[in-house]
């Protein structure tokens, strides 16, 4: 987190030159590309090196104070949860051929960004249909690099990969060559994927594609609409003479839509809304308490109450005296 997203923007900047205002936008900025809780660690590591150098007279005040930080609440991720229909039915279809595996095992498994994209060939046992998180992919200021392990003891775990995906990935392995590693992700150049780029030119377009963020039709020969709502709901649209130029435009102007992450949220959802035990669901997560898994990854699902009932079914209205 400190490498990622704080050393990047403050390590050149002198202390004296770190104010409220400052601050406040870096806040907001990160906000727009990261979850309220990603934001709010950022923020907190910021606030204690700078409380650090109040305590040592380096600074006369912490400009963190005041900082207004997006809220941590559940409410944040709701409706960000892709039903594996839609995942499978929608979004796989619309994804370019080189990236639908990845997609596919993010969805499949669960797994973090950088543990897909850190991934070797090494890892996956295609016939078991598992993967193995045993190393995770950094990017800091646009350069990728390999981290031998995951963040933590239960990173380290081994997924087990539903068929989809273990026939999108059988199909990568054929088509795609691995990169200088044994990498099973790479861009068309044999590098590292970038997260950046992969939201602009691969992730965002493929949405709009799937018809998951606003709406691409057709008008005419050589004559496209593009539609999308801003926050405030007010619905804009512009004309295109190529499909492709109207959903890169809907791509880069509409705002919110799925995150990558959000694959991740919606398996966990998945798992515990169809009964599966939330230390199993713990595990295959890499969580190290399972009041992770509960507080962050799972909401109402569609069913429960009729599911609660049924659990009650059977129960006699009245006891027998003894």
């Amino acid at each position: 987190m400190l490498r990622t997203h704080v050393l990047p923007r403050w390590s050149d900047v002198p202390l004296f030159r770190i104010d409220h205002l400052a601050v406040q936008s870096w806040v907001t900025e990160l906000s727009g590309r990261r979850s309220p809780a990603t934001v709010a660690e950022c923020f907190r590591l910021l606030s204690s090196v700078l409380r650090a150098a109040v305590r040592d007279r380096l600074i006369g005040a912490n400009p963190c104070e005041g900082v207004k930080v997006p809220s941590r609440r559940k409410k944040a991720t709701d409706g960000h949860v892709l039903t594996r229909a839609d995942l499978v039915g929608r979004l796989l279809p619309a994804v370019p051929d080189r990236y639908r595996a990845l997609v596919a095992l993010a969805g499949g498994t669960g797994l973090r960004w950088g543990e897909c994209t850190g991934l070797r060939w090494e890892a996956l046992d295609l016939d078991a249909k598992t993967v193995q998180v045993v190393r995770v992919a950094i990017e800091v200021a646009g350069t990728v690099t390999i981290k031998p392990y995951p963040k933590s003891r239960a990173g380290r775990r081994i997924v087990p990969v539903p068929d989809f995906a273990v026939e999108l990935l059988a199909a990568h392995h054929e088509a795609f060559p691995a990169g200088p590693r044994g990498d099973v992700f790479t861009n068309s150049s044999a590098g590292p994927l970038r997260r950046t780029l992969f939201r602009a030119r691969v992730w965002r377009p493929s949405l709009v594609r799937a018809g998951l963020l606003g709406d691409v039709s057709r008008l005419g020969h050589f004559k496209w609409r593009a539609a999308w709502v801003d926050l405030e709901g007010v619905t804009w649209s512009a004309e295109f003479t190529t499909e492709r130029e109207a959903v890169a435009h809907i791509a880069k102007m509409a705002p919110g839509g799925l995150r990558f992450h959000d694959l991740r949220h919606s398996y966990a959802t998945e798992l515990v809304s169809r009964g599966v035990p939330v230390n199993d669901v713990q595990a295959v997560m890499g969580h190290e308490k399972p009041s992770t898994t509960l507080n962050l990854y799972t909401h109402r699902s569609d069913g429960r109450d009729q599911r609660i009932r049924d659990a009650f079914a059977d129960d006699p209205l009245t006891s027998n005296d003894d």
